[in-house]
């Protein structure tokens, strides 16, 4: 399908617009059935696709369990050009911060040991925290670019501005100043962030995301396009979403917002069939249609969840098909906000 066919992410970087978010593992030994699922999935998703897939990982995710599996699996697809990307930057160990020292340079050098591998195709910081004052910023800045000079890695990541729906617009313009600083002195080949139908739309500079990022030569990968199963039906919305991340956990356990949200889910039904991966369809082509220098990355931790996944894309969304969607999804973020600005009308009038 040509809307399927890899596509440019950033100028060293052709990947497949639907790639796998390899996060679903718990650390601690291995060989337990997590695992096993974990790797079956995973090779689905490589078999699915026929060829180049982007899988992504991070040296937290299950303390570099991930990291391993996938080493394990890479190993048994030697012919197939995979591409790799891992992240950096919550992981400390006895270093005064993720950043400081060498300690980029050190976690790199651990990630290519887990995946056995010589090089990373996108290499992200996963936090913007850089210390007091932003002092490791320069420092960060500096290692990335080392790196990637070196051809340890293809390209730079860094996140996007994560904020929430609880947020203030005094908060939401802080997060994106910081944002635009980091960006700024990073100089990134890729933005890596949160996004869903259910996501806040934050300008940065006047322009959406996706518009800054194509301004910038920029390419972005989403993740989290299911808001962890909200979007089809498979998480309660109180308990799915972590304020941090770019949702309010309070707002989405409200009962107006529960009930919006089955209502929009239903009508999403009602457009496009009650069969199994109806929903599934749905959130993944609102996101892999939103811009054609970017990649979705969908998560996992069964197999069938994977198959699903790569299974149920079928052709692209019309134009009216697209339109009913984000007003549907518009009514439904709309509602995870009357609560916060209740609470800013009621914090006003004080």
């Amino acid at each position: 399908m040509p809307d399927l066919a890899p596509r440019e992410l950033c100028r060293s970087i052709n990947a497949f617009p639907l790639g796998v978010h390899c996060s679903g593992v718990r650390s601690g030994g291995s060989g337990n059935p997590d695992d096993r699922a974990f790797l079956d999935g995973l090779r689905r998703a490589i078999e699915d696709t026929e060829g180049a897939i982007l899988l992504d990982t991070a040296d937290s995710y299950g303390k570099g369990k991930s990291e391993r599996l996938i080493g394990r699996v890479l190993r048994e697809y030697t012919g197939l050009p995979l591409q790799i990307s891992s992240k950096v930057g919550t992981l400390r160990s006895s270093a005064e911060h993720p950043y400081a020292d060498r300690r980029i340079n050190h976690q790199l050098q651990q990630t290519l040991d887990n995946l056995y591998v010589d090089q990373l195709a996108l290499y992200t910081l996963q936090s913007l925290d850089f210390g007091p004052h932003d002092c490791f910023l320069g420092h960060a800045a500096d290692q990335m670019h080392t790196l990637r000079d070196l051809e340890l890695i293809r390209a730079v990541g860094m996140p996007g501005p994560d904020v929430a729906y609880t947020a203030s617009p005094e908060q939401q313009s802080a997060a994106v100043t910081g944002f635009l600083k980091a960006f700024h002195a990073i100089g990134p080949d890729v933005i890596w962030t949160r996004f869903n139908a259910l996501t806040p739309n934050v300008l940065i500079e006047g322009d959406d995301l996706f518009t800054f990022a194509r301004k910038h030569g920029v390419g972005v990968v989403l993740t989290s396009p299911l808001a962890q199963g909200v979007l089809i039906g498979k998480s309660p919305p109180s308990a799915t979403v972590r304020p941090h991340y770019a949702m309010a956990g309070t707002a989405l356990g409200a009962p107006h917002s529960m009930g919006s949200i089955a209502r929009g889910l239903q009508s999403l039904r009602d457009r496009f069939g009650p069969y199994p991966g109806a929903l599934t369809r749905a959130a993944l082509r609102f996101c892999l249609q939103r811009a054609s220098h970017s990649v979705v990355l969908v998560g996992f931790r069964t197999e069938a969840q994977v198959t699903e996944s790569f299974g149920c894309l079928g052709e692209p969304l019309t134009n009216d098909e697209l339109a009913f969607m984000e007003g549907t999804f518009a009514e439904m973020r709309a509602s995870l906000m009357a609560p916060v600005q209740a609470s800013t009308v009621a914090e006003s009038r004080r």
